[in-house]
């Protein structure tokens, strides 16, 4: 089964209304689908170089617009739509660092989680729904949401535009440590964000 909507997926890539299906394949991605937009992504930069930024700001806003949905899913229906997707992919032990969170001893480790989930194969959708149901900041959320996700489909296209089928075999060799590198990077980049905001007055006295 799972094949099958694998292969039915990467064949979207070469209908005439591609970019629409990327589109929708990215934002259904964010709530529940199990295939990432990323087989769509590559067959269609690697057809259309010339495009790939294209590709990559309509994924990166359609997994925006999906993450929204998905936190209104976790924040307004999680017991009607919500739990259903949590037990298809066994998301268990979560009620007690949902405790932790709501109580502010993990917020930065649910930053942490929304990046990693926003840039590696980490299923996105639990976290989205995770996002409302606990009532993260919302602005934060999406702040995290659209710099993880866009910067894993630019890098993404962009490698591929320029290199061509050439930087395959190097992205399936490297993207886990690439992806590990780039997430350190932007958690750094949060975090000094986040001692500037709060600390405001200290650094303009």
């Amino acid at each position: 089964m799972f094949k099958d909507l694998f292969n039915k997926t990467v064949a979207l890539a070469a209908h005439k209304s591609a970019r629409f299906f990327l589109s929708f394949v990215c934002i259904i991605e964010s709530i529940f689908f199990p295939i990432p937009p990323d087989v769509m992504i590559i067959p269609m930069t690697l057809a259309q170089k010339k495009r790939w930024l294209q590709i990559a700001t309509i994924a990166t806003i359609s997994s925006v617009v999906g993450g929204i949905i998905g936190y209104a899913i976790g924040y307004f229906f999680y017991q009607e739509i919500g739990i259903h997707i949590f037990e298809f992919y066994g998301f268990e032990g979560f009620k007690s660092f949902k405790d932790q969170v709501q109580v502010g001893k993990g917020f930065w480790a649910w930053i942490i989680l929304l990046a990693i989930a926003g840039f590696t194969p980490v299923p996105f959708k639990l976290l989205t729904i995770s996002s409302g149901l606990i009532h993260f900041n919302f602005f934060i959320f999406i702040l995290v949401a659209t710099l993880t996700r866009g910067s894993r489909f630019f890098i993404l296209a962009g490698l591929l535009s320029f290199f061509g089928h050439k930087i395959l075999p190097y992205i399936q060799k490297f993207s886990g440590k690439i992806m590990i590198i780039i997430t350190g990077l932007l958690l750094i980049g949060f975090y000094i964000a986040y001692l500037i905001y709060n600390n405001y007055e200290s650094f303009i006295n």
